[in-house]
């Protein structure tokens, strides 16, 4: 017996949980960060000169400053942005994965 679809449902569960989990934390006024972040990812990473390291404490820095708008200059606004951030990469790396399961799928 192999461990492929067991590792692979393993993998699902956690990130169902995280994903309910992490979603539970953001408030409803900052769910428009989200998209946001994300395009302006998808564009840094079209950008030739951004290295692609970079993306992710940009859209955190980005998100940051969102979370003081919508939140206030406060510790919750900065958390706001923080877990909006983590919210837009997670999304983001779902996508990928999810993508790149289908093309090894595809191979074989």
């Amino acid at each position: 017996m192999t461990g492929g679809a067991y590792t692979y449902t393993i993998r699902k569960g956690i990130s169902e949980v995280l994903a309910v989990d992490l979603i539970e934390y953001i408030v409803e006024e900052a769910y428009i960060l989200i998209p946001v972040l994300y395009v302006i990812g998808v564009f840094l990473k079209w950008t030739p000169k951004v290295p692609d390291w970079t993306i992710p404490w940009i859209l955190l820095g980005l998100g940051m400053i969102g979370g003081f708008f919508l939140g206030g200059m406060t510790l919750n606004g900065i958390l706001q942005g923080i877990l909006v951030a983590g919210a837009t990469v997670f999304t983001n790396q779902l996508y990928k994965q999810t993508k790149d399961k289908d093309d090894d799928d595809s191979l074989g």
